[in-house]
């Protein structure tokens, strides 16, 4: 990524937050892609690909795209068997 880029990035999703429909959509999505980032960051941080991931979850690679691109939902298994595939342990909460 560009530098640079980040912060476009921010001042553009800052402008849409002040639309309330968009802002409504965001907080309601939060959830998906905070899923999707903490999936991504915790696979690259063990320099782990999709494939490998897939080996160690029997999580088919394809699948794990799609949930890294947020092209579907995860379940509570799946999510379980991602993290175990990551050598760490599924903490939900309600905040």
């Amino acid at each position: 990524m560009k530098e640079g880029t980040m912060d476009d990035l921010d001042r553009f999703l800052e402008e849409q937050l002040n639309n309330r429909e968009f802002a409504e959509e965001w907080e309601r999505a939060k959830p998906e892609f905070e899923v999707m980032k903490l999936l991504v960051k915790a696979r690259s941080e063990m320099g782990m690909t999709q494939s490998e991931l897939s080996r160690r979850t029997g999580i088919k690679q394809p699948n794990i795209s799609r949930l890294e691109s947020g092209a579907c939902s995860p379940t509570l298994d799946t999510l379980s068997a991602l993290a175990r595939g990551l050598g760490k342990k599924l903490k939900v909460s309600f905040v």
